[in-house]
């Protein structure tokens, strides 16, 4: 029997919120535990007891407190929650906004069920998908907020753990990054470990977000 992982839906139109449920229970991998009109109605259930979802696929225009304000906070209450940002926003300053409260990634509305369940999965291995569209916008913001740069060597990072930085900021999950080097996944996470360690973050996306920012590659 597959095992399952957790998904939380916030998302503030109903029809929208059910069609997305049935979608992901329809999948073997994944089941739809928490689905939320508000962010309000999502923490309520979590303080009477629900257990965080592995992933929560999260709209940012919602009534009462933003998605933005939600996603600080469930970076907070569950720090291994992953959050998928699922909107029709798309200016740079709400793409950054929601990347740099925590969001792994960042689809737009509408995207086909198999994208949409494709990502879920993908954030669920550790990847961050992001729209193309939307990638462009973010690199574009971060490069024009972009603090002096570091010498490339400041944090020590060996050719290897740089070139798997690389691969990391293209897009490519642990299993494609081993694909593509051809060594086992598990030495790719030992890379990641050392990568994490010596940029002083805990995440992939914080890691990329470093690497582009401080322009490491």
């Amino acid at each position: 029997m597959t095992e399952q992982f957790s998904v939380g839906l916030v998302e503030d139109h109903r029809v929208l919120r059910r069609t997305l449920a049935r979608l992901i229970d329809d999948q073997a991998d994944m089941r739809c535990t928490v689905e939320a009109g508000s962010c309000e109605e999502f923490f309520a259930a979590l303080d009477a007891g629900l257990a965080p979802p592995a992933i929560v696929l999260m709209d940012i225009g919602l009534p009462g407190m933003s998605g933005i304000e939600g996603l600080v906070r469930l970076a907070s209450l569950s720090p291994a929650t992953r959050s998928l940002v699922f909107t029709v926003h798309e200016d740079d300053q709400k793409v950054f906004d929601a990347i740099a409260s925590g969001a792994v990634g960042y689809l737009l509305k509408p995207s086909p069920p198999d994208e949409i369940v494709a990502a879920i999965r993908e954030v669920q291995q550790g990847a961050s998908p992001i729209n193309p569209y939307i990638a462009r916008k973010v690199l574009g913001r971060f490069n024009r907020l972009a603090p002096p740069a570091p010498p490339n060597d400041e944090y020590g990072l060996s050719p290897r753990e740089r070139e798997i930085l690389g691969l990391l900021v293209d897009g490519l999950t642990i299993r494609k990054i081993a694909d593509e080097l051809a060594i086992s996944h598990h030495t790719i996470d030992n890379h990641l470990r050392s990568v994490y360690r010596k940029l002083h973050v805990r995440s992939r996306s914080k890691a990329v977000v470093k690497a582009v920012t401080e322009d490491l590659l």
